[in-house]
């Protein structure tokens, strides 16, 4: 795979002449936007394999920018939000960030998380290389979402949409916490009214066919109190 092209979102001058090098400096394509309406606009054109967004922007907030792209992609996204602003950082996970950096933040460490999310993302993975565009592979897990096709040790398993797509979320996101509040958002809409027991009943399902003991289980586990995990 060629450089990532990364879309950066970010409204204050400074802030751009220092990612533009930066960014470029580390290996990476980049391309500007600098407000909200501009960053759904340079989206579609420019196809980014991740976007690096600010919360604060003019004419269109970051997270509402977030929530548009989430519509229609699941392309990486990392928030960028000011020092100590927790709640900021709480709703960009809530609306499908995939992670968030506050300012100031240091190039290197930044270009790091980058990469760190890309690999996660099965986007510019070298494990994935050759194994089509978008595959995740996790263990014994590997996942083609554009084929809608998953195996288990090279054995296929067969998945209703919604199982197919909670799991695609947590293979993404391997190795982090998950919110219950941020699963049910992405795979059953913001608006859902429904009862949440019905993600726990999917995970109940997934542990059924992924697990060797669903009575203790070792990939997909219970953070009592947040969420879950998948475990790498």
């Amino acid at each position: 795979m060629g450089e990532a092209v990364i879309l950066v979102v970010e409204d204050e001058p400074s802030f751009v002449e220092a990612l533009n090098i930066g960014l470029v400096r580390e290996g990476f394509t980049v391309h500007v936007a600098v407000d909200g309406v501009d960053a759904l606009e340079k989206f579609d054109a420019v196809s980014p394999d991740l976007v690096l967004l600010d919360v604060m922007l003019p004419r269109l907030s970051g997270i509402e920018v977030c929530r548009q792209i989430r519509k229609k992609s699941r392309v990486p996204i990392i928030m960028v939000t000011a020092k100590s602003a927790e709640i900021d950082t709480v709703v960009a996970l809530e609306v499908g960030a995939d992670d968030y950096v506050t300012k100031p933040y240091r190039i290197r460490e930044l270009a790091a998380r980058i990469r760190a999310v890309l690999r996660r993302s099965g986007e510019a993975s070298d494990s994935t290389a050759g194994l089509g565009a978008g595959t995740i592979e996790v263990g014994a897990v590997m996942l083609d979402p554009e084929a809608h096709r998953i195996t288990l040790e090279g054995n296929e398993l067969t998945l209703p949409l919604k199982e197919f797509e909670l799991l695609h979320l947590l293979l993404v996101n391997a190795g982090r916490v998950l919110p219950r509040e941020t699963l049910i958002d992405r795979i059953w809409g913001h608006d859902y009214v429904g009862d949440t027991k019905t993600l726990d009943v999917h995970i109940k399902r997934l542990r059924s066919k992924l697990e060797a003991d669903p009575s203790n289980p070792q990939l997909i586990t219970t953070i009592r109190g947040l969420g879950y995990k998948y475990s790498r």
